[in-house]
């Protein structure tokens, strides 16, 4: 039976189910950091998954209205020390992935203090993908290794953010693309796209995918 060890998820259409309720775009993102809670602790109790990383900023996403891009900095800087206790009390390691040099100086130290504070957590390492996009990391990777020898995938894996396969990829708001998000490590993800707009997302929902996944008859090219 497949183990979930790695979910990751693209956590698609606040901005659309603000609009729906008559809201501002603002409070989508602020009711999908909540959901981002409550699946990061259901994610720590299940002794199956080691690692959810979570699509939250990507190097695209500064192309959107300043004063949003300017309100999702304050969130996320927000969300991190608020958020600080209970990655501690639930055993979460948090990391970053990404390339955060674009982010201000506070935000980053806030980063860094709250990747330092539970470098310790062993129940689960909740990944936030933040100014991350997949091919920026493959060229940053490739520039790490200055090499003249000839480059192996292996030595391209250590020098990605995310070192890790993913296992399920699930991207909510209804769009059937991966925009640019973990392209080397979902090679042989088992993908699944949802109608449900972010803030509607629950653990419920993702316990029925995890369902289905530990069905799923992975073959990674070869034959069973």
């Amino acid at each position: 039976m497949n183990k979930p060890k790695h979910i990751a998820i693209i956590m698609d259409g606040n901005g659309r189910w603000a609009q729906k309720q008559g809201l501002k775009r603002i409070k989508g993102h602020e009711a999908g950091a909540e959901v981002v809670r409550s699946i990061t602790e259901y994610c720590a109790k299940n002794d199956e998954i080691n690692r959810l990383t979570l699509y939250a900023f990507s190097t695209e996403n500064w192309k959107r209205p300043r004063l949003e891009v300017e309100f999702l900095m304050k969130l996320l800087e927000k969300y991190l020390k608020k958020e600080l206790p209970t990655y501690l009390k639930n055993g979460i390691r948090f990391e970053a992935i990404g390339d955060i040099r674009a982010f201000s100086s506070n935000l980053q130290k806030t980063i860094l203090h709250v990747e330092e504070a539970t470098k310790k957590g062993d129940a689960l390492v909740q990944s936030l993908a933040l100014n991350y996009g997949s091919h920026n990391e493959i060229v940053r990777a490739f520039n790490k290794l200055k090499t003249k020898e000839n480059i192996t995938e292996e030595m391209l894996y250590n020098a990605l953010d995310c070192k890790e396969d993913v296992d399920i990829l699930i991207r909510t708001g209804g769009d059937k693309r991966l925009s640019n998000f973990l392209l080397w490590q979902a090679a042989y993800a088992e993908l699944f796209f949802l109608n449900t707009l972010w803030p509607d997302f629950s653990a419920k929902e993702l316990e029925k995918i995890i369902h289905k996944f530990k069905k799923i008859e992975r073959r990674f090219g070869g034959l069973k």
